[in-house]
């Protein structure tokens, strides 16, 4: 059964991609009008990929296993996909070997004490640590104040709070677009890992519960969380738009370091320091809630 969904992932990637590329983007000449497909033909990324009509089709029906690298650069060339989409073709591909990939060993229950100290000595940048799954492990104090209605939550989790919580609308100003970047991101991370049973768990409660989450998640658009900008709605320090840095724990499969800044005598900077400095005044908050 795990075989036919993960062909399914590959057919319906594939065909988004396809679909959304146009002969002009592509380089072709658009012959005549009445073109039955939305964007290109099979044969069209087949002749740009460099491989027969009959093999690409193949591939689009989900049998990626036993595809060179080779091949999969030329098909991620010719469906001209960005470094998130490329990487998400390349892991649909390892996914389709005989061993497939393992599950993340993620921690769920919390961080290494030296990973929280370091938190705690970011005392001007709000920061926590998520795992795969977008449960929230440990953070710094003001990324707990920053963070206030996802701590609030029993387990804080990023995803759940995005799609199943009203208080994310008013927290994000721009909460389609966080939104589409959350799904982009469990979409890339459930790619990786397309055999975790928490991870098709996740997926299954948002879709159930979130028609917003279910209609992303059918898009197929995938995302890398590096860096970048937020705006959040926060009841203390007001609206602020935020620089963020996703950083990698090396040491710690599947944890990731997300921290906050503001430029330099912006507004945002001023509404930062004021939520440090209300922040240091507050009794300090419980633990994150774990397991």
């Amino acid at each position: 059964m795990k075989r036919v969904e993960d062909r399914q992932q590959v057919r319906d990637f594939l065909t988004t991609r396809r679909q959304r590329l146009t002969p002009e983007r592509a380089g072709l000449p658009a012959w005549g009008t009445n073109r039955r497909v939305a964007g290109l033909r099979r044969e069209e990324v087949a002749m740009l990929a460099g491989v027969s009509v009959d093999y690409y089709t193949r591939l689009e029906r989900g049998n990626l296993a036993g595809a060179s690298e080779q091949v999969l650069e030329a098909l991620a060339d010719a469906l001209q996909l960005d470094d998130a989409e490329r990487a998400h073709l390349f892991d649909l591909a390892h996914a389709a070997a005989p061993t497939g990939r393992r599950p993340p060993r993620t921690a769920t229950r919390g961080v290494r004490p030296q990973v929280q100290w370091l938190l705690d000595r970011m005392n001007d940048a709000p920061a926590y640590v998520r795992n795969a799954y977008g449960d929230v492990l440990a953070a710094n104090a003001l990324g707990r104040t920053l963070y206030s209605p996802v701590f609030a939550m029993p387990r804080p989790n990023m995803p759940r709070f995005v799609f199943l919580d009203a208080a994310a609308r008013d927290f994000f100003p721009d909460w389609e677009e966080v939104a589409a970047q959350s799904t982009g991101i469990l979409r890339t991370l459930a790619g990786q890992y397309p055999r975790d049973k928490a991870m098709h768990d996740l997926v299954g409660e948002l879709a159930a519960r979130s028609p917003e989450f279910a209609t992303m998640w059918a898009a197929h658009h995938v995302r890398l969380h590096r860096t970048g900008t937020k705006r959040i709605h926060h009841p203390v320090a007001g609206t602020m738009t935020l620089s963020y840095e996703s950083m990698l724990l090396t040491a710690d499969e599947g944890l990731v370091l997300n921290a906050y800044t503001a430029e330099p005598g912006s507004s945002a900077a001023e509404a930062l320091a004021l939520l440090a400095s209300w922040t240091s005044e507050q009794r300090p908050l419980a633990p994150v809630a774990s397991d």
